[in-house]
């Protein structure tokens, strides 16, 4: 039998586009509820990779937050050795406030033809009204929302009219804001937050009553 003629042979398909998950926050710190969620996301959405992209300058938040060092060194430590785990450092290089609009407009400028997800929680859901360009954003990227358990939380009606195809994802009931009241009086947190993640809170004294923002 001979074989095909080259020629005539059919075309080669593309690859596939590579599919990526986005994972913004303040991450102050990264705990167990992030890891799972991240993991989930990974799985169910078949993501080839979940980016984690601390915030630089979060500016809807109102407290001071931990110096952006720490935050991208607990994030390190987190997701090392967790495969498909990527940490993005592009919001930490940019001076002034962090919009989520503008990391998705320059990551897809490196990746043109990749698909992107954005994995938000419930209450940033509930307030993506108010974010930057949000309708630009939706344009953009695909929207997971990660609903914490028994919590329910209004959502603007023109934001679920367009994030219509939103994918909920579940989450854990851990809150950094509660880690970092463990911390700062005494209380164990050892269960909340990755094993490396506690000894570099320890090592450094963060989130202690005596510590400020460092």
């Amino acid at each position: 039998m001979t074989a095909p003629d080259a020629r005539h042979a059919a075309p080669a398909r593309p690859p596939a586009p590579r599919r990526i998950g986005l994972f913004g926050g303040t991450f102050d710190p990264p705990h167990r509820a992030h890891l799972e969620l991240a993991r989930t996301a990974l799985q169910a959405l078949g993501l080839d990779e979940v980016r984690w992209i601390p915030a630089g300058q979060p500016w809807q938040k109102s407290r001071a937050v931990t110096a952006a060092p720490h935050r991208e060194a607990m994030v390190r430590e987190a997701i090392a050795g967790e495969p498909g785990f990527v940490l993005e450092r592009c919001e930490l290089q940019r001076s002034g406030p962090t919009y989520t609009l503008e990391t998705v407009i320059e990551l897809q400028a490196r990746e043109p033809h990749a698909r992107w997800v954005l994995l938000i929680g419930q209450d940033q859901f509930a307030g993506l009204h108010t974010w930057n360009g949000w309708r630009e954003l939706l344009g953009r990227v695909g929207l997971a929302v990660a609903n914490r358990p028994g919590v329910v939380l209004p959502v603007d009606a023109e934001v679920r009219r367009v994030a219509h195809d939103a994918v909920p994802l579940p989450m854990l009931d851990i809150s950094s804001s509660d880690i970092r009241r463990r911390v700062r009086d005494g209380e164990p947190v050892d269960h909340l937050v990755p094993p490396a993640v506690a000894r570099y809170i320890a090592r450094h004294q963060l989130y202690r009553k005596d510590a400020a923002a460092r």
